[in-house]
């Protein structure tokens, strides 16, 4: 059976923070953005915001650090494939929708099912996961792995499309030690379900 995994380059959102807190996110780049999340959805670094479509190339688009929210607002309209401007506003984001304990523990970067303080990479969305390039290929990460800033993880499948896990979580140590593998390949994972636990590596 062929391998049909494509790499889909990434795109991140800008952010504005508005006097009443609430946050709006806006375009990188002019393009065609179509998979909008949904009015209600929660957001947060890293989680997909939908696609942009540029020259015919679709590429991911991610939500930036520090966006943390529900969806209160999408814009303009609600056309399926929206024209947009480079810095047009796409959503925006309500973090007093959020219960306190919730927004305190995402800004802490603090991951459900962990031990407390322990050292995490988690998903920063909803998705297929996989620690192989292909079926055919070396596993990106091993257990006793040394990580360090920019390595890929493995990647994650989020509506067919493939974009690569890279260890760059300013949160993390600059080096760290891969100490158990909780993901399985190909296993399905929501945000914030632990890819990996580590252990800090001083340099």
């Amino acid at each position: 059976m062929s391998d049909s995994r494509q790499f889909v380059p990434s795109l991140t959102a800008s952010l504005a923070r508005h006097d009443d807190g609430r946050l709006s996110l806006l375009a990188p780049t002019p393009g065609l953005w179509c998979d909008a999340p949904e009015l209600g959805a929660l957001v947060r670094p890293g989680d997909s915001l939908g696609t942009v479509e540029i020259l015919g190339v679709h590429h991911r688009l991610c939500a930036p650090e520090g966006a943390l929210g529900v969806v209160d607002g999408r814009g303009q309209d609600e056309l399926a494939r929206r024209p947009v401007d480079y810095g047009a506003p796409l959503l925006t984001l309500d973090p007093d929708a959020l219960g306190g304990e919730l927004v305190a523990a995402t800004e802490a970067g603090a991951s459900p099912g962990t031990d407390e303080g322990a050292l995490v990479f988690a998903s920063p969305s909803s998705g297929r996961f996989y620690r192989r390039p292909g079926p055919d290929k070396a596993m990106f990460v091993e257990l006793g792995q040394i990580l360090e800033r920019g390595q890929t993880i493995g990647l994650l499948e989020i509506m067919k499309t493939f974009t690569r896990l890279n260890y760059d979580d300013p949160k993390l140590p600059a080096r760290a030690k891969v100490v158990k593998i909780v993901a399985e390949d190909q296993q399905d994972l929501g945000a914030g379900d632990v890819i990996l636990e580590l252990e800090r590596v001083d340099t």
